[in-house]
């Protein structure tokens, strides 16, 4: 589950990590109040205006801008509310902005040159463990860094009996090339970061940038936060935080109906029991010279309601040429799928788009025989190698 920079900031405060003073805003009047609060708490007269969407890159996208004073933060934040913001992350569409950030300016001045950085933990799946990912030059132009000066993207393994040490924050201090204060406040940083990150079961946490103010100071000037979600049992308050608005509406739709179900850019939908036959299923429409349009597993209970429900979500996407039922009956009988697909295919009436449905495990002669004996307009496939053959043949 993705959260909003204003929510991971107020998560990773209270594990000691150090985040400017900032308010939340949804019209332009409160962006006023709120830059004035943040002045009287900070003292601050400059303000950072942020728009708050679930992608990264807002700065080169013109979602972030410096304001002078509280005036000009309210009109800052009138031209982001209501802006369909493109950033490197989102679709060409852009996503809608709701409400913005107001923080307190870190950029001030003083004896040393404020340095920005790169960090993030996140989990190597290949060795199986966290890894911290840092480097002495963040911004907005991290990815270019990696691209063309890789020796500058640093990584620190941390084993899954000991945990992160302190010796490890000091290398990473070190290599970012810090010393006296500055090198203390960013191991401090460090090791309450990686406190965080098991503390609230993240599958990402990026600091970019890691700010090191004028005096010494680190901040996590940005954050991005993603829960891993089977950990939300244990965390209902961060399960709280979710927001619908940010996250496509056919998967909440799907996830309602107990589906796991991802949108992709093909023109194939499959409908599967058990990932890792989906997997394989959208590699099977591929080689056929089509492209899944989804992942969806629809479980081990594959019944009437929950098949309907997929095919229903399915069909919402108007690039859809035809869909590939493949279904192995280990768990759930193959009768018993097909018996839920002919209930589904009569109650939702017209499908005009190719069904072409492959069955096998228990039961798969009774099912077959089921679904030749209903009357529906359904190409039925034995092998994988037909079913390909007919998706080839129902998009062509």
């Amino acid at each position: 589950m993705n959260l909003h920079e204003y929510q991971a900031k107020k998560l990773l405060s209270a594990f000691g990590v150090t985040v400017p003073v900032g308010r939340l805003a949804k019209t332009p009047e409160e962006a006023i109040a709120a830059a004035n609060t943040i002045s009287e708490e900070t003292g601050s007269k400059r303000f950072a205006v942020k728009a708050q969407i679930h992608a990264g890159g807002r700065g080169k996208g013109g979602g972030v801008k410096i304001a002078g004073s509280p005036e000009e933060a309210g009109a800052l934040a009138g031209k982001i509310l209501g802006m369909m913001l493109v950033t490197p992350q989102t679709l060409s569409t852009g996503k809608l902005v709701r409400k913005v950030y107001l923080e307190q300016d870190i950029f001030y001045p003083g004896a040393e040159e404020p340095q920005e950085f790169y960090l993030s933990f996140l989990l190597d799946r290949k060795k199986g463990r966290l890894v911290c990912m840092y480097s002495p030059r963040g911004g907005m132009d991290i990815e270019q860094v990696a691209e063309e000066t890789p020796e500058q993207i640093f990584t620190e393994e941390i084993h899954p009996v000991t945990g992160m040490i302190p010796f490890q924050a000091r290398r990473i201090a070190f290599n970012l090339g810090l010393s006296g204060i500055s090198h203390q406040n960013m191991v401090r940083m460090v090791m309450a970061l990686y406190e965080a990150c098991q503390g609230l079961d993240a599958s990402l946490l990026e600091i970019n940038p890691l700010f090191r103010a004028a005096d010494g100071r680190v901040f996590a000037a940005d954050a991005k936060l993603a829960v891993d979600n089977s950990a939300l049992f244990r965390h209902p308050d961060i399960l709280a935080m979710r927001d619908l608005m940010e996250e496509d509406p056919t998967e909440v739709e799907a996830a309602s109906h107990h589906l796991n179900y991802v949108k992709l850019d093909g023109n194939v939908g499959c409908m599967v029991n058990g990932a890792g036959l989906a997997m394989a299923t959208m590699d099977i429409v591929k080689q056929s010279g089509a492209a899944p349009a989804n992942f969806l597993d629809v479980g081990g209970s594959a019944d009437a309601g929950r098949v309907e429900s997929a095919f229903r979500i399915i069909l919402k996407d108007p690039n859809i040429k035809a869909i590939l039922v493949n279904i192995f009956g280990g768990i759930v009988r193959c009768d018993r799928v097909a018996n839920g697909i002919v209930e589904a295919y009569r109650s939702i009436g017209n499908i005009s788009v190719p069904v072409i449905v492959r069955l096998q495990g228990t039961n798969a002669l009774e099912a077959k025989e089921i679904i030749d004996h209903s009357g529906m307009e359904v190409w039925s496939a034995i092998s994988l190698e037909e079913a390909a053959n007919l998706v080839a043949k129902a998009v062509k």
